[in-house]
């Protein structure tokens, strides 16, 4: 999809981070990407994990 619509090559599609692919395929409105995850709810989610 990357390689049709953007135009990208392979290198320059694994080098780009999940949030960079979404803006430049308009998926996100400017200035509306979400909050990393944190610490705390890194390690909520780890506590919940059975094979840590």
């Amino acid at each position: 999809m990357a390689a049709r619509t953007l135009h990208w090559r392979p290198h320059e599609f694994w080098a780009a981070t999940p949030a960079e692919l979404a803006a430049a395929l308009g998926l996100l409105a400017p200035g509306s990407a979400q909050p990393g995850l944190d610490r705390a709810a890194l390690q909520r989610l780890m506590e919940h994990d059975h094979d840590r």
